[in-house]
């Protein structure tokens, strides 16, 4: 999708209220007319999990609701395939609205349409690793060679290539949640509910899964709501994130914009102890780039604009803007001696390079790597700007939140 294009929702909440208990309408106006929380715990014994939760998912995104335990975030994702229905308000996917679906229209949304990652495995011990796989194919009456077939495709898709006939008990917990996330893929789901899916596992495992997770997702569109208790998870898998609290979401927003401007005193401490380079992207610190020369030009000019500019490098550009090297003011005036006369002869493609939506973290080594300023690049490999190491010091940590959005 183009930046001009407009986000299609895939998913819905609407003013969405979970009451648990005998009586949640009663409990619901009881609320409406002004009794808190904790006076309704002590009269009547209701837990109000949800609270007015509002907030749509775009098509292709990956969705974080973060909270600690108690703040609801299991219960919205339980209440967005019905597996509890809500006490009040709406949920949509593709504009319609689940509580209009009967049990069997539900049961068919939740075995083509959305599939659930769970914390605790859930997997089947007595059957091998394939035949778990298969289940979600085997439940909708796919013939055994092709749900077989596809469950095959699958685990060679998440890294287990040549486990497909042990049984999942003889698994490590890393292998085991690739077959759970594996059994959830295979059905070819339009929306992934991963609850805590990664929160069983050791810590470098947990880690390994994430980048593996998010590597996976260039291969497979999927609508992902990744549920999570752990900050730094969900600002390093969510596009945009969703904070928690006592039923609410307190801050909604890009990793970037919580951790630059937290919303209140509960956000403010959650993000304390974030390195801002985890999460402010490089498009805050780039420049425009110094000096841009084209491959045809030759050396003399190089030396001219470098020296106007009082700079040690240009960056050598295609007919298309399209970054193609680095040259120095030394190798321009070593190219005029030799004769050489155009740039093109010169370029080696040694320009270091990133994209402008990557954390400023990962500029960190390749500025360690050579004087000369890293190149920002857009997808199509054409320059739009560039690090210069002191913005790069900068960035990483500076307090001023005025100064932090490039404009």
């Amino acid at each position: 999708m183009s930046e001009t294009e407009t986000p299609r929702v895939k998913i819905s909440c609407r003013n969405v209220w979970k009451i648990f208990g005998h009586d949640p309408q009663n409990t619901l106006n009881l609320i409406q007319n002004g009794m808190t929380k904790e006076e309704i715990l002590e009269q009547t014994g209701h837990i109000i999990a949800v609270r007015d939760i509002s907030f749509d998912v775009n098509e292709g995104e990956i969705f974080v609701i973060m909270g600690l335990s108690g703040s609801g975030k299991s219960t919205i994702i339980r209440c967005l395939n019905r597996l509890i229905d809500p006490t009040s308000g709406q949920i949509f996917i593709d504009d319609v609205d689940l509580a209009t679906m009967n049990e069997t229209e539900i049961r068919m949304t939740r075995r083509h349409q959305i599939s659930m990652v769970f914390q605790q495995f859930a997997l089947f011990p007595h059957r091998s690793v394939i035949d778990n796989v298969a289940y979600g194919l085997e439940v909708q009456g796919i013939p055994k060679a092709e749900r077989r077939e596809r469950a095959w495709e699958v685990l060679n898709m998440v890294g287990l290539k040549g486990w497909e006939n042990y049984h999942t008990y003889e698994l490590s917990g890393g292998m085991q949640q690739r077959v759970g996330l594996a059994r959830a893929l295979a059905v070819d789901p339009e929306i992934l509910l991963m609850d805590e899916a990664f929160s069983a596992l050791d810590p470098l495992i947990r880690r390994q899964m994430q980048d593996e997770f998010l590597n996976l997702l260039t291969q497979v569109h999927k609508t992902i709501i990744f549920i999570t208790h752990d900050l730094s998870e969900a600002l390093k898998m969510g596009e945009r994130v969703a904070i928690m609290k006592d039923g609410l979401i307190v801050q909604l927003g890009s990793p970037e914009e919580i951790v630059i401007g937290p919303a209140d005193d509960y956000v403010t401490e959650f993000v304390r102890d974030v390195p801002r380079s985890k999460v402010v992207p490089v498009r805050n610190i780039m420049k425009d780039p110094a000096v841009t020369l084209y491959s045809w030009q030759g050396p003399k000019v190089a030396v001219h604009e470098m020296r106007q500019n009082d700079v040690q490098y240009a960056f050598i550009l295609d007919p298309g803007r399209r970054l193609r090297g680095v040259i120095t003011r030394d190798e321009a005036k070593q190219a005029i001696k030799d004769g050489i006369t155009r740039l093109s002869k010169l370029v080696k493609g040694n320009a270091l390079q990133i994209g402008p939506n990557q954390p400023i973290e990962e500029v960190i080594p390749l500025a360690a790597t050579s004087d000369n300023p890293v190149a920002v690049i857009d997808e199509d490999e054409r320059l739009i700007g560039e690090i210069l190491r002191t913005e790069l010091l900068l960035g990483m940590t500076r307090e001023d939140n005025g100064n932090d959005t490039k404009q």
